[in-house]
């Protein structure tokens, strides 16, 4: 019978095929060869209706046993070139450990940031953002730091665009800000009293770079402007502030101090464990003061009606005391070594 000739030579045609595919691609060309719709053994299959009633029988049982075993040789085949196709290109020791993808985490200025962010909130501050390229309006005049003012001295520095008095008609000049200070002019500017706010972000002052200083650092300052404000209102709120960064057993006191644009002024000294182990009693952290009556003329407040305080220091100087850093230029050279032990 001329069909039961064909089959058996084509059937291990179709087996040799398969089995010396050399990928997925080849195997399916080999499988579209011979079991497609116009393969070899589907045309084969297609002549069982040739065949008399007696032969046809016994031709199928076969066909579809050669047929079984082409799909199960298919099967096994494709198993194994998938495999194949997922080893690695290069020889590959399994036994070596693994390779993990290292998290990121915070840098230790953003870490404390968030942290005194978060003790502000807890009493009802919000968080004002302002420009890092100020005016000299903003930056130094309406904070009663006039061009010939000798507090301006170390501050005025670090020029973007020339420039001229913001009492002229002509532009004023412009520089990278010295401090987060105009952020609060700026709002005050906006909004009437009351107002509860906090400002951070970079400044930039004309220092020489060294362990505990640099031309650019964080700094946030808060303001509190409302009817009867108080120099106790100051305190309490500094003392619970540092408290919640620094621990419990966190003492501040105040000294006289002068800056313009508040009055009096005061500067912060705090004691805790952590500044005894640097071997001091007290160390100096900021300051503050109530604000000034010319700010508040300058920005349209009636500094018979309202009162306030400011008060402002370096993140920089909370984190080094915070996490024991002895040079501040650390936190500036990106070195993941020294960055992942926070």
């Amino acid at each position: 019978m001329s069909f039961l000739n064909e089959l058996e030579p084509l059937k291990q045609a179709a087996l040799a095929d398969l089995k010396s595919a050399t990928d997925l691609a080849a195997l399916e060309q080999t499988k579209g060869t011979y079991l497609g719709a116009n393969g070899k053994f589907t045309a084969l299959m297609k002549q069982l209706g040739t065949l008399s009633k007696e032969e046809r029988p016994a031709a199928g049982k076969l066909v579809n046993q050669a047929k079984v075993e082409l799909e199960n040789a298919l099967a096994e085949r494709r198993s194994d070139l998938e495999l194949k196709a997922a080893l690695p290109k290069e020889p590959t020791d399994f036994t070596l450990p693994g390779r993990r993808r290292s998290l990121g985490k915070l840098h230790p200025l953003t870490q404390v940031s968030d942290d005194i962010v978060r003790a502000f909130r807890k009493i009802g501050f919000a968080v004002a953002d302002g420009p890092e390229i100020e005016d000299e309006y903003h930056c130094f005049d309406a904070l009663n730091t006039p061009a010939d003012h000798p507090a301006r001295d170390l501050q005025d520095t670090f020029y973007v665009a020339p420039g001229t008095s913001p009492a002229t008609t002509q532009t004023p000049s412009r520089l990278l800000r010295t401090h987060t200070s105009s952020v609060q002019i700026r709002v005050m500017q906006k909004q009437p009293p009351p107002v509860r706010i906090i400002s951070l972000g970079r400044v930039f002052r004309r220092d020489n770079a060294d362990a505990t200083h640099n031309p650019t650092f964080h700094q946030i300052e808060g303001l509190y402007v409302d009817k009867n404000v108080t120099v106790s209102d100051l305190k309490g709120t500094v003392e619970f502030v540092f408290k919640e960064l620094m621990g419990s057993d966190v003492k501040v006191r105040f000294r006289p101090h002068y800056f313009s644009y508040t009055e009096p002024s005061f500067e912060i000294d705090f004691s805790s464990s952590l500044v005894k182990k640097m071997g001091k009693d007290w160390l100096e952290i900021a300051g503050c003061g109530m604000v000034h009556p010319q700010v508040f003329a300058n920005v349209g407040y009636d500094p018979e009606v309202w009162s306030g305080w400011a008060f402002g220091f370096g993140i920089e100087r909370i984190a080094m005391i915070r996490y024991g850093i002895n040079d501040i230029r650390l936190f500036y050279e990106n070195d993941v070594r020294f960055l992942r032990q926070f």
